[in-house]
């Protein structure tokens, strides 16, 4: 517990500075890129991969592409050119594999690199982009997702008795997601009512309460989907770069879940 605080600390007078004051406009982009990069080599090095290798470099250029904003990152593409279309390209490459390689390359192992790239490069994609938009709205879907995350694990811890899913996470309870979501809610009221308005990210205060929940859920969601890909390839942590944490996926996946469901409903 001790090491987990210490890390938490350190982690936080890191990662609190860069997010609030955002250097340059840029420092918050480059974060996100090189969170997406340590979390594709991660995914690679659970799935045993090299990340030195065509395909981990290739997942992690992918993965930049999707989280540095187009301006200015990419403004040497011709005005009319996304730059998902550079993203395109690496998938291009990855596939144009198979036949160098006569098919030993197959279509099947270059879709590993692609949702690597896709899972992570999006969700940082998010991340960064709730930034720029305002401080505001990356803290309220931080304080949701660390208010979820404290409640269900207080609330599961003490009261826990009915397994949430077993065969996926064992730890996890009905109870404990309930508290997380209670916790959440309490969250988003006072972080909501530090900010009053007649609307809130073009919503009115009540249904803002109702994707808090929403938020929540698919925090808790994006939660599950980790442990289960720590289940397929049979390991405890996604890394170790995190001591008494894991790796970054064990600490941001919910919010690879949690802003691009904030992004498609609008918030930002």
């Amino acid at each position: 517990m001790r090491q987990r605080v210490i890390t938490a600390v350190v982690a936080l007078a890191l990662f609190l500075p860069i997010i609030y004051f955002d250097f340059g406009g840029v420092s918050v982009a480059l974060l996100g890129a090189l969170l997406a990069v340590v979390g594709v080599y991660e995914l690679f090095r659970m799935k045993n991969l090299a990340m030195l290798s065509f395909e981990g470099i290739l997942s992690a250029i992918g993965a930049v592409i999707l989280v540095l904003p187009q301006d200015p990152w990419f403004s040497f593409l011709p005005e009319k050119t996304d730059k998902f279309m550079l993203f395109y390209f690496i998938v291009m490459l990855l596939l144009g594999v198979s036949v160098i390689s006569k098919n030993t390359y197959t279509i099947d192992e270059a879709g590993f690199p692609v949702l690597a790239s896709l899972y992570v490069g999006v969700g940082f994609q998010n991340f960064v982009n709730a930034r720029t938009e305002s401080l505001v709205v990356l803290c309220f879907g931080l304080f949701v997702v660390w208010a979820t995350d404290i409640g269900a694990y207080m609330v599961g811890r003490q009261y826990g008795s009915r397994k949430l899913w077993p065969e996926i996470s064992p730890n996890k309870t009905i109870e404990g997601a309930l508290g997380g979501i209670a916790s959440a809610v309490v969250v988003a009221l006072l972080y909501l009512l530090a900010f009053p308005g007649e609307t809130y990210f073009g919503y009115n205060f009540f249904v803002m309460i109702v994707l808090t929940i929403i938020f929540s859920i698919v925090g808790q969601f994006g939660d599950l989907v980790e442990s289960s890909i720590k289940r397929h390839y049979d390991v405890k942590d996604s890394g170790n770069i995190l001591p008494g944490h894991g790796g970054i996926l064990d600490r941001f996946d919910s919010l690879l879940f949690v802003f691009p469901m904030m992004h498609l409903l609008g918030i930002f």
